[in-house]
């Protein structure tokens, strides 16, 4: 395996993918499990992990069979300690991997993204002073609200659903904080061709997303 020196240590990495059905490089367990999961699952699970074990194994010059990752569906995927961070996140069409050595939460969605944004503020609306803001709202606002709070929940190895209502959203400065658990974390946001992205991570961590690397199999 090979070691990483310390500048390559300190700096994320991102792999961009589209998803086109690659499902080449998983492994005898992770087919077994996707015979369990419904078609499309099935399908998604292994391309996400075959992508998944490609990334890390150009990083650590393994093959991708030997990574030794635990991947299962539904869960966030986690190396062993010496072996830094994974998160991982995907849309209808593309997928994101961040590696880092701290702990991270990556989340991607498209920009053209159709959905009620009013409705959606009013369901689920992470900033203070609530009254206040609502009525400038876009769509685009709301949809970086929300895939900054998703990727918080990774961060957070959390679940949507009970925790969503905890995590608020502010801006200026760029800085989420789950109420209930008292966490602090800060975000980078990214706009990349049709899709935004974003990255959730403690203050003290230095990232800059300025110097993340794409891979992409365009």
């Amino acid at each position: 395996m090979k070691l990483l020196n310390e500048y390559e240590y300190k700096i994320p990495k991102i792999w961009f993918y589209e998803i086109k059905g690659v499902q080449d490089v998983v492994t005898e367990q992770e087919i077994k499990i996707a015979e369990k999961l419904s078609s499309l699952r099935s399908k998604v699970f292994l391309e996400t992990r075959g992508y998944l074990r490609k990334s890390l194994s150009t990083l650590f010059d393994l093959d991708p069979q030997e990574i030794p990752i635990n991947a299962h569906p539904g869960e966030p995927p986690i190396l062993p300690p010496s072996m830094g961070n994974i998160s991982l996140s995907h849309c209808k069409d593309a997928l994101v991997i961040v590696w880092h050595k701290s702990k991270i939460g990556i989340d991607i969605e498209r920009t053209d993204r159709n959905f009620n944004h009013m409705k959606f503020a009013e369901k689920y609306f992470f900033q203070t002073n609530k009254s206040n803001q609502h009525n400038y709202l876009t769509k685009n606002m709301i949809l970086n609200q929300w895939c900054a709070v998703e990727a918080a929940i990774k961060w957070d190895h959390g679940k949507l659903a009970e925790d969503i209502n905890h995590w608020q959203y502010f801006e200026k400065p760029k800085e989420l904080i789950h109420k209930k658990k008292n966490i602090h974390l800060t975000y980078s946001q990214i706009n990349f061709n049709d899709w935004t992205i974003a990255l959730a991570y403690e203050k003290k961590t230095s990232l800059n997303p300025e110097i993340i690397c794409y891979s992409k199999n365009f």
